[in-house]
């Protein structure tokens, strides 16, 4: 092909005018390319969660398996993100990138056939070994064929897009599931793939960082994987062995990072303030984050009766403040600094996590869940751009692409765990609140014990008694408002974070 014969564009002196050339030439093609590979990794983040309803009632899943259909990509996404990259910098960027995006295609159609949903979970953790190739990859690929005048403008245009489709995915995730099939959520992404790989054959260059001898944290990544791998188990199948092994296996990463010569998270990066309140702040309100938005679709499709459409375009306000609001967001740094937008943005997301937990049951969308959308987005919009800043001020520059890599894995690390952690609490609260009402209605025997053999399966238990349908609506409706204040803590606890740990400064020089 003709991207053979074109030479590589290594990060040394002589490739400036090869990266500039390529940007010239190839750049719409090389943004193109990143552009929908990694809108694939991030729009199955997030259209899954409309589709779950539907897979679990076909695929007669618990609430335990519908959470590791999530929790399996998430946790080979967290834990390989920083080893994807690394593989790419030594390596070659395009190829890694090519072989992540074959990866996630092959998975996706895995996932799209899986006859069960133990197929579904394991081809979902081979997505998230995809994507963790692919995701750090499309960023790498920009900076190397961009110069430095141009690089700006090009990342800028690969945000705007990708938080288009990220918008544009829940949707039409919800269209296919109501008038298809949940699979065709998976299939989108082959012919997807297809265009990506033509793409990045055809049009990019290959790049490397060229320093052959760097060494990768194999070792660390595999603890990261095992260490949060039994900590999740743990928090979803109810084992205290597993939690254990995990816990150990987490401590002798610590340890492992702090005394490898080449850590895959260099834990120096943690003295410098700024850099540990971000993370901690990032820790924190991810958590809430993606805790809450899990349960959402299946508290508007199978308790509030949205169809999956609906429930697909319930987040849009909130993803089109994200996108409208990000250049405004930036320069709230310069008028303010760092500190104060990320003060104030968590604590704004606190109380539209707050106004989530007012809705019961019925009500149209704009009275109910529509404020608590709008301010949560308002509340993430103002606290996104600072945070990004803030981590990457906190660092010197030769540690920049490092400080975003562990920013990225931390947020998806708090969704990894909050998904198990809430999930166990919804189940908790949904079986207490659950049996009151069934002591109180008196149901023939036969029906309340129906009732109770689906417990596990929370609001998708199934009875033909109206009462009983009606008790096991309320009772989600409880857990999801416990899970829903536990978020209001963890968002005013990382508005508590910034402002303990957080100061405006200018990039600091130490490594």
């Amino acid at each position: 092909m003709a991207s053979i014969a074109r030479p590589p564009c290594d990060e040394a002196a002589i490739l400036a005018n090869t990266c500039e050339r390529a940007a010239t030439t190839n750049g719409p093609w090389i943004l193109a390319a990143t552009i929908l590979g990694s809108s694939m990794a991030f729009i199955d983040g997030t259209v899954v969660n409309v589709a779950l309803p539907a897979l679990q009632s076909a695929l007669r899943a618990n609430i335990s398996d519908v959470q590791w259909v999530v929790e399996s990509y998430a946790l080979f996404l967290a834990a390989l993100l920083l080893i994807g990259g690394s593989l790419g910098d030594l390596y070659g960027r395009r190829k890694l990138f090519v072989a992540g995006v074959l990866l996630f295609s092959v998975a996706s159609a895995w996932c799209g056939l899986a006859p069960d949903i133990r197929q579904l979970i394991i081809a979902r953790g081979l997505q998230g070994i995809g994507g963790a190739l692919l995701v750090p990859g499309s960023l790498a690929l920009i900076s190397a064929n961009f110069p430095q005048k141009e690089r700006g403008r090009a990342i800028g245009t690969w945000s705007g897009f990708t938080s288009i489709t990220a918008a544009i995915g829940p949707v039409l995730g919800g269209w296919f599931t109501e008038h298809g099939s949940w699979r065709w959520v998976f299939f989108i992404n082959v012919p997807l793939g297809l265009a990506v790989l033509l793409l990045a054959l055809w049009k990019v260059p290959e790049s490397r960082a060229g320093n052959q001898g760097q060494r990768l944290d194999w070792p660390g990544g595999l603890l990261a994987a095992l260490g949060l791998g039994g900590v999740v188990y743990a928090l979803i199948e109810s084992s205290p062995v597993a939690g254990a092994i995990g816990a150990v296996v987490l401590i002798g990463l610590l340890y492992w990072e702090a005394h490898s010569s080449s850590p895959m998270v260099p834990l120096r990066l943690f003295r410098s303030p700024n850099f540990s309140g971000a993370n901690l702040l990032t820790l924190f309100l991810y958590a809430a984050l993606n805790g809450v938005l899990f349960f959402f679709p299946l508290n508007l499709i199978q308790v509030q009766g949205y169809s999956a459409t609906e429930a697909g375009a319930a987040l849009l306000p909130f993803i089109l403040l994200m996108f409208f609001l990000s250049r405004w967001s930036g320069g709230l740094i310069d008028r303010y600094g760092s500190r104060v937008p990320l003060v104030v943005g968590p604590l704004i997301a606190a109380a539209g996590f707050a106004l989530f937990a007012r809705p019961g049951i019925g009500g149209s969308y704009w009275a109910t869940f529509c404020p608590a959308v709008l301010l949560l987005g308002l509340g993430m919009a103002i606290s996104v751009a600072p945070l990004t800043t803030t981590v990457m001020n906190a660092v010197a520059q030769s540690y920049a692409g490092t400080a975003s890599g562990i920013n990225n894995a931390v947020s998806r690390i708090a969704g990894l765990l909050a998904v198990a952690v809430f999930g166990t609490l919804l189940s908790g609260v949904f079986h207490s609140a659950l049996t009151h009402r069934l002591d109180s209605l008196a149901l023939a025997p036969v029906v309340r014990a129906q009732i109770e053999t689906q417990q596990s399966k929370l609001a998708a238990a199934e009875t033909g008694d109206a009462r009983g349908r009606q008790a096991i609506k309320e009772a989600f409706v409880v857990g999801y408002r416990t899970v829903l204040w536990v978020a209001v803590g963890l968002a005013l606890a990382s508005s508590l974070s910034a402002a303990a740990l957080i100061a405006t400064e200018q990039r600091s020089g130490h490594s």
